[in-house]
């Protein structure tokens, strides 16, 4: 047994779990690959050429913003309306906390001091190759980091597990992903919050590998359930066979409205709750969470009040545009007798001695708004909510709230809104879980993350049941519901049994619910 180095310190999280009955899960905890082991890995699976790639991309930047920002000129960064890239993201003064995300051994020893029982990590250079439009580098880059951190975190098993990287270019290319990460012993899953497709019209007057910069604009997001160039219901059903709890961590900056060429907080700031959102709004829409009801879906870094903010809009706007309500706006239910009479009456400001037919009274008062298309709609065009197959409000609750979670960081304020039972429709607290987000710039120092949350209960801003829902019951419902066995011979079973307090049995014995 080898020696601690470090003597663990007193933190104020390890005086608020000494107060608590309950194991406390991380959802979110950042780590460091080694790049030289990495590197090994990456020959086995593509040889020295994938390598010399994988060193290319990390000098690059492994976003898909990338680092040019940071060698242009003032003047290119204009002209060519660089956008601001990441800088200094990790805990470098804090020595300690950068080497503890960075040494498996040292990050179980330590984890204590966070007050957590069991973290999931997300590694920083699992995230670039989701991204990447080359299949062949993809594919192995991916393979090469499960394969590294599915061995090299083994041995730890008990209180720390990595998640595997899945590309979803194609639902196919998923699938064997998904499957390849199963067998190397990985159970928590990422998956990119989009896929950057280029736009067809565009690419064949302009062909990418002719024309570059064109190609790196004109390109859209394919967010999977709803308008995608591929049906990934193959791949849904795969993840819900496996027991896969999906993840996602993609965000938003350089989208349109998050594309400053100067500061980084403007892009920063709400870009993975715009991301969560596109993606949720997706499968919610495009009928995924109705045919996969057991399909669940973690939106991590991205805060809980954006989804407390879709849930209630869902539900109003239902009210408004269902397929019977929308007709309220259908311009033949126009009653063009009654609209005749009104303008006889107290138009002659508006006609001013003209004489229109009824007709162009009709067109007239449509104004400038939408009125008469140019061709008749079908009535799945005409209910957005066709796919999803809402009949009635209760639809939208019972696919949209136990599919979602929201990670949500130690001291993200926001967190509230996902627990307001008077702000959510039908009073239900949504599925807010603790994302700590150790290892990056948002946390100075990962011993404060668990006093940092119960700071919100000590302001009245969460009960302490809200609390254990938030650190626990919500971390524990998310993986047990996807995969019953996820905890089985790790620090949360074990702190369950010395407690007494038993799983859910309803969660923990829950049979797969078959595709509708």
């Amino acid at each position: 047994m080898t020696t601690s180095l470090i003597r663990p310190k007193p933190s104020r999280s390890v005086a608020v779990k000494a107060k608590l009955d309950y194991p406390v899960i991380d959802t979110d905890l950042h780590t460091i690959e080694y790049a030289p082991l990495l590197e090994d890995y990456i020959d086995k699976y593509g040889g020295s050429k994938l390598v010399d790639q994988f060193r290319a991309a990390i000098e690059r930047g492994i976003s898909y913003l990338g680092r040019e920002w940071y060698t242009q000129t003032k003047q290119e960064q204009r002209d060519k309306r660089s956008v601001r890239a990441p800088w200094w993201g990790l805990p470098t003064k804090n020595t300690l906390d950068l080497a503890t995300v960075t040494l498996p051994k040292l990050l179980h020893e330590r984890l204590g001091e966070q007050g957590t029982d069991f973290a999931v990590l997300y590694p920083n250079v699992a995230l670039f190759p989701l991204h990447s439009n080359r299949e062949e580098a993809r594919r192995v880059f991916t393979r090469a980091i499960n394969h590294y951190h599915a061995d090299l975190y083994r041995p730890y098993s008990d209180r720390i597990t990595p998640v595997a990287a899945v590309p979803l270019h194609t639902p196919q290319e998923g699938v064997e992903e998904l499957e390849f990460a199963i067998k190397l012993g990985l159970k928590a899953v990422i998956i990119p919050g989009a896929i950057r497709r280029p736009i067809k019209e565009v690419a064949a007057k302009y062909p990418p590998q002719h024309h570059p910069d064109v190609a790196r604009y004109a390109q859209w997001l394919d967010f999977y359930g709803l308008d995608s160039e591929y049906d990934y219901d193959p791949f849904w059903a795969k993840a819900v066979e496996l027991g896969a709890a999906l993840t996602t961590h993609s965000g938003s900056q350089g989208w349109s409205g998050r594309s400053s060429i100067t500061n980084y907080m403007f892009n920063h700031i709400g870009h993975f709750a715009d991301a969560s959102e596109a993606l949720a709004k997706a499968l919610f829409f495009g009928g995924v969470t109705r045919r996969f009801p057991q399909l669940r879906v973690g939106l991590l870094e991205a805060g809980a009040a954006w989804g407390s903010n879709v849930y209630a809009h869902l539900i109003d706007r239902w009210h408004k545009r269902n397929r019977d309500a929308v007709h309220n706006y259908n311009p033949d239910l126009i009653d063009g007798e009654l609209l005749e009479r009104l303008f006889e009456g107290y138009g002659d400001d508006v006609v001013r001695g003209r004489k229109p037919s009824r007709a162009e009274l009709v067109a007239g008062a449509l104004g400038v708004s939408i009125g008469r298309l140019g061709r008749d709609l079908t009535a799945e065009e005409i209910d957005d909510f066709a796919l999803a197959g809402i009949e009635k409000p209760e639809d939208i609750r019972d696919r949209f709230v136990p599919n979602f979670f929201f990670g949500t960081e130690s001291d993200d304020r926001t967190v509230t809104a996902a627990f307001n039972t008077k702000l959510n429709p039908f009073g239900v607290k949504l599925n807010a879980f603790w994302s700590s987000d150790s290892g990056h710039w948002d946390v100075p120092d990962l011993t404060e993350t668990l006093a940092e949350s119960w700071d919100l209960v000590e302001q009245g801003l969460l009960t302490e049941s809200d609390f254990k829902d938030f650190v626990f019951g919500n971390p524990y419902k998310f993986y047990t519901e996807a995969n019953p066995r996820f905890f089985e011979g790790t620090a949360v079973e074990a702190a369950l049994k010395k407690s007494g307090a038993a799983p859910r049995r309803d969660v923990a014995e829950a049979a797969p619910v078959a595709a509708e």
